[in-house]
């Protein structure tokens, strides 16, 4: 019986790893968006994806520079 002891432990011990990995990652996505397009006020990662987002989302306005 000593196999079914350690089989049971090990269940438990699983069940609580893939309990700890689920949740929100809206902390986790919040803090990867860091550049804010000023017409739609979508939030991009970085200053290329504002690039892009301008030609696609807003093609007659000129993206800002990247300093701002």
């Amino acid at each position: 019986m000593t196999r079914g002891k350690q089989k049971i432990d090990a269940q438990r011990r699983s069940a609580e790893k893939n309990q700890k990995a689920k949740g929100s990652q809206l902390e986790a996505r919040a803090v990867g968006l860091k550049v804010i397009c000023p017409i739609c006020k979508v939030q991009l990662a970085n200053e290329k994806q504002l690039i892009d987002h301008y030609g696609s989302k807003h093609p007659k306005e000129k993206p800002p520079s990247p300093s701002e």
